[in-house]
């Protein structure tokens, strides 16, 4: 039987500017990206605490490889998540990237910037132990202010 995609629940998360700590044209750029808030709507519902953080590593290609750890406080519990992904632009847009003016990303249409990750979850209650016990896929698209991002479950 084939995997099906169901969408489960979407974070909605502001961000500060990045921290930008190292950008060569040889080893690529690498900043920090703090998360400052958000919001959960779906199958789970609640909201993105402070404290998290967006680590980017963009190789001189453009290609972004980006691992977030943040955690969400739910009316039924918290959950920490993990998310490990990849984000890239259209090849016109990569040196781009390398700049500290990422107004270009509101030029570009969603559907052209491949943005997926792999979350993983850790929860404190029963109730929300089937997000450990399934595989998610995540599929982002930057906001304004931040990344929407929706799960989905495979079944």
């Amino acid at each position: 039987m084939e995997p099906r995609l169901t969408l489960s629940f979407s974070v909605d998360i502001q961000v500060a500017s990045p921290i930008v700590v190292s950008n060569s044209p040889t080893t690529g750029k690498r900043q920090l990206i703090p998360i400052q808030s958000g919001s959960v709507c779906g199958s789970i519902e609640g909201e993105v605490l402070p404290g998290g953080i967006d680590s980017q590593i963009i190789d001189p290609n453009g290609i972004c490889r980006l691992s977030a750890r943040y955690a969400l406080k739910l009316s039924n519990g918290t959950v920490y998540i993990e998310n490990n992904g990849i984000r890239t632009v259209p090849e016109a847009y990569r040196a781009m990237l390398f700049s500290d003016d990422m107004s270009f990303f509101s030029e570009l249409e969603p559907q052209d910037i491949y943005f997926k990750a792999v979350p993983s979850f850790e929860v404190d209650t029963p109730e929300l132990s089937w997000l450990t016990e399934s595989i998610f896929v995540c599929s982002g698209r930057r906001t304004q202010d931040g990344v929407m991002l929706d799960f989905y479950q495979v079944n």
